[in-house]
């Protein structure tokens, strides 16, 4: 047990040891009463036309035992106690028939593998699309005018959608876990930033090295990583698990971890057609919008912009109107927008960034909230046609994978553009200056001005006529959840375990990694080690 001190703020110049001393001040200690301390957030404020490091410090006592007492004598809401990162998770003593399988190599099938490779049950991952150096060759041939591949673009292959993106390590989840999942990502390659900064990002760059050392350890733990392989349904007897179908072979297995990701739509399809139950949430539809990321700056910082303790400025936006919110999404400082479909004849566009974030413009999704009620159809799958039909007319409309493009301007002024303005488009393939009208439904299109405007409120030049909007932003997060009970399970299928975003149970990485997490202990918590396999990996790989 540590004792967390926030709100501890210095002058930018000021070093982390007057960080630690005013935390052990604040609390009444001497340094000489700690065994350590160190940096556990910090932050950067600019407001007031000042800057100011805002930090946290984690405080651990020499003489244990004493930290309630400490904290209840200060009686202060930033000084509480922290339990550690990482809680221990009894083992169970069931035997386990057959290797769990994990479906999904992105963030949340990915954390599943590595707790069961790293506790000795020897997973089998199976993913659909192709290992990452594999994966960016057809990504990287795309984005300069070559054939689309169904089979590995930036949805599908290892380390998901999250991998081609900002690599945003922010949630709003209050799980002691994520600690722990950014203490891997750092023994795997992540900067040590990640685990103090307050908005903690890795990057494309980087995040796609840290997924494929995290793949080599769990192979080396006694795991099998297969890519180009597809579930195509599951086999069930009296309401429990039996089998996967893997390109229509069935492999048996006790438990299943399903991380197929937020755009794997045939395999919904494969899902129900097996006994699934799968039913239509809300997610979010809209546009990217691009800024030069100088004039953010400038706005946010005001006098302060360019200052090198300054990060690209960056932003969190929403405004709720008619039962409808239209808010910013995966905001990239200093990043480009990027062709995302998994389909072809289909337009989808999402943002990332690189570590630096020295790009030229920043982006985010502008987006507005859809409900089951705005589908075709009202069937499980009825989200997913919501989605197909403005991605297919996005791809009608400029006869190709271009993306359509408007700036802000001409979109109030409900005309068609013919060309940018100051701001200039990132989006790799090419942009059709055109009207979204052709493409967004009419109520998105509405809430988006109205959102634009409260926007340009709260941050000056916001909706500046040259800022350019590229279309359609439709992958916000699964258009359908696979309800579960308690333990995780599937309410129909014992021993089905849907997992992360595709399941409708997290959004982002941090989220998706943490259920992960959660998936793969249920299995722990039932089932005793595969010792056996692992010893036999183990004695293999030392031959």
């Amino acid at each position: 047990m540590s004792i967390l001190v926030g709100n501890i703020r210095l002058p930018l110049g000021a070093a982390d040891a007057e960080a630690l001393e005013a935390a052990a001040k604040k609390c009444g200690l001497s340094m000489r009463e700690l065994c350590g301390a160190h940096i556990y957030r910090a932050s950067i404020d600019a407001r007031r036309g000042k800057i100011t490091r805002v930090l946290s410090v984690l405080l651990d006592l020499a003489e244990t035992q004493r930290e309630e007492a400490v904290v209840a004598r200060v009686g202060k809401n930033d000084v509480r106690l922290k339990k550690p990162a990482q809680q221990p998770v009894p083992t169970g003593t069931a035997h386990m028939e057959h290797r769990p399988i994990v479906v999904g190599l992105g963030p949340g099938g990915l954390f599943a593998a590595y707790v069961l490779a790293k506790n000795g049950y020897c997973p089998r991952v199976f993913e659909r699309g192709q290992s990452m150096e594999s994966r960016d060759r057809a990504v990287t041939a795309f984005f300069s005018g070559g054939a689309f591949d169904p089979a590995s673009n930036i949805q599908f292959g290892e380390g998901g959608a999250g991998a081609y993106s900002d690599g945003k390590l922010t949630t709003r989840i209050n799980d002691p876990m994520s600690e722990w999942v950014l203490r891997i990502f750092v023994e795997h390659g992540a900067p040590e930033e990640i685990l103090y900064k307050a908005k903690p990002h890795i990057g494309t760059d980087i995040l796609k090295r840290v997924v494929c050392s995290m793949r080599e350890e769990i192979i080396r733990l006694g795991g099998e990583v297969y890519f180009g392989c597809t579930l195509t349904g599951v086999r069930s007897r009296n309401g429990a698990l039996t089998a996967a179908v893997i390109d229509g072979q069935e492999i048996a297995c006790d438990r299943l971890i399903l991380a197929i990701g937020h755009s794997a739509r045939d395999t919904f399809e494969h899902l129900l057609h097996s006994g699934v139950y799968l039913e239509p949430k809300p997610f979010s539809v809209g546009a990217r919008i691009e800024h030069l990321q100088e004039d953010l700056n400038a706005s946010l910082y005001g006098k302060l912009a360019g200052h090198p303790a300054l990060p690209p400025a960056e932003y969190t936006l929403s405004h709720r109107e008619n039962g409808r919110a239209c808010y910013s999404f995966c905001m990239c400082p200093g990043g480009q927008v990027v062709a995302a479909q998994s389909e072809p004849h289909a337009i989808v566009t999402n943002g990332m960034s690189y570590h630096a974030r020295d790009g030229r413009n920043a982006n985010a999704a502008i987006v507005v909230s859809v409900n089951p009620s705005d589908f075709p159809t009202s069937d499980a799958l009825g989200g997913v046609a919501f989605q197909r039909e403005i991605e297919r007319r996005a791809f009608q409309l400029t006869g190709g994978y271009r993306a359509p493009c408007q700036t802000v301007g001409d979109f109030f002024a409900g005309k068609p553009s013919r060309k940018h303005g100051r701001v200039a488009p990132t989006y790799p393939i090419g942009v059709q200056y055109t009207s979204l009208g052709s493409v967004l439904p009419d109520f998105v299109l509405a809430h988006m001005q109205i959102g634009l405007r409260q926007f340009g409120r709260k941050i000056r030049g916001f909706d500046a006529p040259d800022a350019l909007l590229t279309a359609p932003e439709t992958r916000t997060s699964s258009p359908v959840r696979m309800t579960r009970l308690d333990n995780r399970h599937s309410q129909q299928i014992a021993g089905l375990i849907p997992c992360g975003e595709g399941a409708g149970y997290a959004g982002g990485i941090m989220s998706a990694a943490v259920d992960g997490i959660g998936c793969a202990q249920e299995i722990l918590q039932t089932f005793r080690p595969l010792e056996e396999r692992r010893d036999e990996v183990c004695s293999k790989q030392r031959q």
